[in-house]
């Protein structure tokens, strides 16, 4: 039991993969927050942008070109296999039961995102933790056409991770002292992700009534 916590606390602790784990790891958490269901609650925006302030302080010691393009594939990848699983298997996770991975209520709010932005919602999302992992199960959900998907997919990915990865990388260059006050950092992003998703859920939930 107590190796299963201190994995979670691992898995959960940012500044922790980065030291530890380099660009692979952060690569396949990237890879799997942005489509596999099971994965809503890994870290996703403060990780991708303390990985880019990593860079800039020379902590993660890759060359940002190559940053920016694993983490860029991982995130159009993974949301492509989450489409996939969305269009053929979607309709056994709409009947799933509740459990510690899975809430049918993160799949209806993202269901409300999607009806209310169109092709949209997969920039959107992109922005938005829990919906940034179920927005490409449920386009395969209901059938959303490929293409449509692969373009805002592609363009999502760029956006979230030139913004936040190469955002990070510029502020971690210049600032190399925010290194002393990564927590506050993380927190903030905690405070900023929580207030939009509960703020979302929120009014789709009222759109929904």
């Amino acid at each position: 039991m107590n190796a299963i916590f201190e994995f979670f606390q691992y898995i959960l602790d940012s500044e922790e993969i980065i030291r530890t784990g380099g660009l692979v790891v952060i690569t396949l958490i990237v890879f799997a927050e942005n489509g596999l269901f099971f994965a809503f609650f890994l870290p996703g925006d403060y990780l991708v942008f303390l990985a880019g302030v990593f860079c800039g302080t020379h902590l993660l010691d890759v060359p940002i070109s190559l940053l920016l393009f694993c983490l860029f594939t991982a995130a159009v990848l993974g949301s492509l296999v989450g489409y996939f699983f969305g269009k053929y298997f979607g309709y056994k996770l709409e009947n799933r039961p509740d459990s510690f991975f899975f809430k049918k209520k993160n799949l209806e709010t993202t269901r409300a995102y999607f009806d209310k932005y169109g092709n949209r919602t997969l920039i959107i999302s992109r922005f938005l933790p829990i919906v940034r992992t179920f927005a490409p199960i449920l386009a395969g959900l209901v059938r959303m056409p490929f293409a449509n998907f692969l373009t805002f997919n592609v363009l999502g990915g760029a956006i979230w991770i030139l913004t936040l990865t190469g955002g990070g990388f510029l502020f971690g260059e210049r600032f190399p002292w925010i290194m002393d006050y990564v927590e506050y950092v993380i927190l903030f992003f905690l405070a900023i992700t929580t207030f939009t998703v509960i703020k979302g859920y929120l009014n789709a939930r009222k759109e929904m009534q």
